[in-house]
């Protein structure tokens, strides 16, 4: 199934960072825990999505987007697996990134 783009422009949401502060700890495919920082969560259309920098870098080439699931007892990180969406998400970070710069 191929990523439909939302009709509406990305707006800022800070579900994480209320629950987790600026930084949050996940486990890699090993079983290791890495630190990452919260850059910047956005709703877009439905589903809310958090680009995240691991904390060991800080180049913005090493971003990580993933979907925020959210249900009534907790909150889960979902990998994007979709190329085509992780493109559209990686420019809709831009575009609240860059715009935030500017003002």
């Amino acid at each position: 199934m191929a990523f439909q783009y939302p009709n509406s422009s990305p707006q800022r949401v800070s579900t994480l960072h209320e629950h987790f502060g600026n930084e949050i700890e996940l486990l890699a495919d090993d079983g290791e825990p890495i630190s990452f920082v919260i850059k910047q969560e956005f709703q877009w259309g439905d589903v809310t999505y958090v680009a995240l920098l691991p904390f060991a870098t800080k180049d913005e080439d090493e971003l990580q987007f993933m979907r925020v699931i959210i249900d009534q007892v907790e909150i889960e990180l979902e990998s994007i697996i979709d190329e085509d969406e992780w493109e559209a998400v990686s420019e809709a970070y831009d575009e609240l990134f860059f715009a935030s710069e500017e003002n």
